[in-house]
């Protein structure tokens, strides 16, 4: 049986985790906009996806960490998941391991194009995997600091 300070500490410890999964939502969707609307970057389809899957976690994790409710971790981790797929399916298009007969994409803002590359192999899609796979993490730990 966990005692009342067990309780608090993981309490604290769940609440800092999914306070640095929002800070870090937040972080991907105000760059995303910096890119598209200071930048001008054109958005291709598969960003439109990751941005659908990102964008409401800045909310989801504020509203979890309000009254601090670990359930928020299921939603989203949905999410986290989705966007992390996609991310992923951007990446193996923009290697040539998927055909551009599958792209989604539409004429004029091609998915396989790079706008951005910083230290030589970090391009959108990628950043887009490692945040959803920091979130995701960060998520996990959450949960099992509540389930144990």
């Amino acid at each position: 049986m966990m005692q009342k300070e067990d309780v608090g500490e993981a309490i604290q410890t769940g609440w800092a985790l999914l306070f640095a999964a929002w800070i870090i939502a937040s972080s991907a969707t105000l760059g995303s906009l910096f890119f598209s609307h200071i930048m001008d970057i054109p958005v291709c389809v598969l960003c439109w996806y990751q941005r659908i899957a990102m964008y409401p976690l800045v909310l989801i994790l504020a509203i979890g960490l309000l009254t601090y409710d670990p359930r928020v971790v299921r939603y989203a981790g949905a999410l986290v998941a989705v966007g992390w797929l996609l991310a992923l399916f951007h990446i193996l298009l923009l290697a040539g391991i998927i055909p551009e007969s599958v792209q989604p994409c539409v004429q004029g803002i091609p998915c396989s194009e790079t706008h951005i590359l910083l230290l030589g192999f970090l391009n959108i899609p990628v950043l887009s995997l490692l945040t959803f796979t920091i979130i995701g993490v960060l998520l996990f730990y959450t949960h099992r600091k509540e389930a144990s």
